[in-house]
């Protein structure tokens, strides 16, 4: 897509460079930055102008901006500082150094240095952390024209103009107004009888995930964050919700696949870091799965009597961790977007109970032919068979529902309690049920 300006790049045609940048979007202009080496990064991000140079920095990934700081003047880092969004801002201060958070705090201006401060106090993926404070409000008793002038005078550059909220003298939130509101009413009416009352906000202790379900239930862009006094504190715009999205997303997915997640793009997290991540949940699987070996060592006499059921162990262990995996994946996604309550947890027992007993029928029916016509293996044996297929998947489906559910209930992430740990789980008792249904019926 950009090949020609990575060949001027190369080609050391710096003017033709900062020539072409300026016809490009920041978005662009930060994913040529990605790609260029730490060298050429430094060199192509001096040719862009202060303006350009901090919205263009925003977009980079973390590991970019900091080494743009580090190679910056305390001033010009503190310049670009300034400039950025409050909550990008915290956002890398909140990566960097902490001495080199020092050098550049020091130089920025005392209301840059403020909202970064109080932005850091908030915990960690709450509303408080990710909310920007430049945000646009008026009083009630002012008018629609006094509104429209104060805009016209904003010195912040603030994130949106499209929604303005309306405060008392204490910064309590009272409603906001729309642009267009401003721009269709009278210039004499007053803001408190064009407002909307009856406003949808967020507090500062909001986890994100919170946050995200909001801004989908409501279909807003744009929503206020208040403290626990409803004073106006900050907003939170859509391009954060994107963003939290895709987090959220990752964290669930790495979590489902037993990994412990991590802030780092796959190609920029080193051998190390990735076995760290991977490590805990399989020597915990591993050990787990040890159980699963002594139930089969329990039940020797039955295998050496009917050697041919130990063919059939790893199909039992496969369907079920398959079956569950499944209706965990449901769940989870369903829990995730509050789809599901725990309430329902009654109507989802007997939902997944009966479309076990369909599945396992289904696969009981296609087996027992199988085992018959190709197997050749006797009734009783594929009886056993076919009986534990059925039952596994029962309660393949059960457990895959009720652990998230249950998880979910006890203030735990239901993800953890995807495909590995519930695999390892059924696999136990699928051996069980299959022994069992042996002995009961080979008579051993």
């Amino acid at each position: 897509m950009h090949k020609d300006i990575f060949e001027l790049i190369e080609s050391k045609k710096y003017s033709l460079v900062k020539e072409h940048l300026s016809t490009l979007d920041e978005a662009d202009i930060a994913e040529i930055l990605e790609e260029v080496t730490d060298e050429n990064l430094i060199k192509i991000f001096r040719l862009l102008s202060k303006d350009l140079a901090a919205s263009v920095f925003s977009e980079l990934e973390v590991d970019k901006e900091q080494t743009i700081i580090n190679s910056l003047s305390t001033k010009e880092a503190a310049s670009i500082v300034d400039k950025m969004y409050s909550d990008d801002a915290a956002d890398l201060m909140e990566e960097m150094p902490a001495n080199v958070v020092s050098r550049v705090l020091s130089k920025t201006n005392a209301e840059t240095r403020k909202s970064i401060n109080n932005l850091l106090m908030y915990p960690q993926d709450s509303a408080g952390s990710i909310m920007t404070v430049e945000v646009v409000d008026f009083k009630e008793n002012i008018t629609v024209k006094e509104a429209i002038r104060k805009l016209r005078k904003l010195e912040v550059d603030v994130e949106t103009i499209n929604y303005c909220f309306v405060l008392d003298n204490k910064r309590t939130l009272l409603g906001l107004v729309s642009l267009k509101q401003l721009l269709f009413a009278n210039s004499e009416t007053l803001i408190k009888d064009i407002m909307e009352k009856d406003v949808i906000y967020l507090n500062t202790l909001d986890d994100q995930e919170e946050v995200a379900y909001k801004f989908k239930k409501y279909d807003l862009t744009v929503m206020p964050v208040v403290d626990k006094e409803k004073r106006l504190v900050g907003i939170i715009t859509i391009d954060d919700i994107v963003d939290i999205i895709e987090e959220e997303t990752t964290e669930d997915i790495e979590k489902m696949a037993g990994i412990i997640s991590t802030d780092k793009p796959y190609m920029k997290t080193g051998v190390f870091e990735t076995w760290k991540k991977r490590i805990p949940w399989l020597l915990l699987l591993m050990i787990s799965a040890t159980f699963t070996g002594k139930i089969i060592a329990s039940y020797e006499t039955a295998l050496a009597t009917y050697v041919v059921l130990t063919a059939y162990i790893p199909m039992f262990m496969d369907t079920g961790g398959n079956a569950g995996g499944q209706v965990s994946v449901t769940i989870i996604r369903g829990l995730s977007l509050n789809e599901i309550k725990y309430k329902d947890i009654f109507k989802i027992i007997w939902k997944e109970f009966r479309v076990g007993v369909l599945i396992g029928l289904t696969l009981a029916m296609a087996n027992f032919i199988k085992l018959i016509l190709i197997d050749g293996v006797g009734t009783t044996i594929a009886l056993v068979i076919c009986l534990t297929l059925i039952v596994t998947v029962v309660i393949a489906k059960l457990i895959g529902a009720l652990l998230p559910i249950v998880a979910k209930r006890l203030g735990f992430d239901p993800a953890v309690m995807a495909s590995p740990f519930i695999t390892t789980i059924i696999d136990a008792c699928s051996l069980i049920i299959y022994f069992n249904f042996a002995v009961l019926l080979l008579k051993i």
